[in-house]
């Protein structure tokens, strides 16, 4: 039965969710690497599609950006629908000066500021993790691929905007290191770990906070097939 926010049946959508912010992406995604294609979802044009890579069966949507958008498309994913796994692959800022544009951090952790987790359930945890299982997955298929990887701490700020970055990272506990800052990861891991399911993160760094260097929009999608490829291949 269609969620608020999906329209798809149940059956509809795939155990696996390879789930990009940008619903242009998940469109970019189905066209480009799956087969028998169905559209799931297209309201608030927040596109879903199911069809199979190499047989396997996948569905692809959008989570918007930020937190509370990550959080409404999980949780009906994995409560509504049955879905046992979702790998977020999306972009994020550097916070070291060593990382480079285009390197893909593989979350082992995720870091935020935010009362997303206590809002939803009363936990002061700030500090959440994946799915050991699948993130070990996903790195050693990265190594059989020859496709490198951070393995490093995802920030997920609620501001995209901040004004002095100085502060944030002064202020992060002693003991953890960011890699890499984002926007969506923490509620999706805090949502998976809470309702028993499985969650990744992959995110190619567009920009770093040290050396200033940015790409654009255009270049982003046109540098983002090894991060999906490598989601994709992780699950068959």
């Amino acid at each position: 039965m269609p969620t608020p926010h999906i329209e798809a049946n149940v059956g509809e959508i795939a155990e696996i969710v390879i789930m990009p912010g940008d619903p242009l992406r998940a469109k970019m995604i189905a066209e480009k690497y799956l087969n028998n294609v169905t559209q799931i979802n297209k309201v608030r044009n927040m596109f879903g599609y199911t069809g199979e890579y190499k047989g396997r069966r996948i569905t692809t949507m959008g989570s918007g950006m930020g937190m509370p958008s990550m959080g409404i498309y999980c949780h009906e994913l994995y409560e509504a629908y049955g879905v046992k796994k979702i790998i977020r692959v999306g972009t994020c800022g550097a916070y070291r000066k060593e990382i480079k544009m285009l390197d893909l951090i593989l979350a082992d952790s995720a870091y935020t500021e935010s009362n997303f987790a206590y809002t939803f359930n009363n936990s002061k945890d700030n500090v959440v993790y994946p799915s050991e299982e699948l993130t070990n997955r996903i790195y050693e298929k990265s190594k059989e691929l020859n496709i490198p990887v951070i393995k490093g701490t995802i920030m997920s700020s609620d501001c995209f905007y901040i004004e002095d970055v100085k502060d944030v990272l002064d202020r992060i506990p002693e003991g953890i290191q960011i890699d890499g800052v984002e926007m969506e990861a923490f509620a999706l891991f805090h949502t998976a770990k809470t309702l028993g399911t499985e969650a990744a993160c992959i995110a190619s760094v567009v920009d770093n906070h040290h050396t200033k260097e940015e790409l654009s929009s255009e270049t982003r999608e046109q540098n983002l097939y090894n991060m999906i490829e490598l989601a994709l291949e992780a699950l068959i």
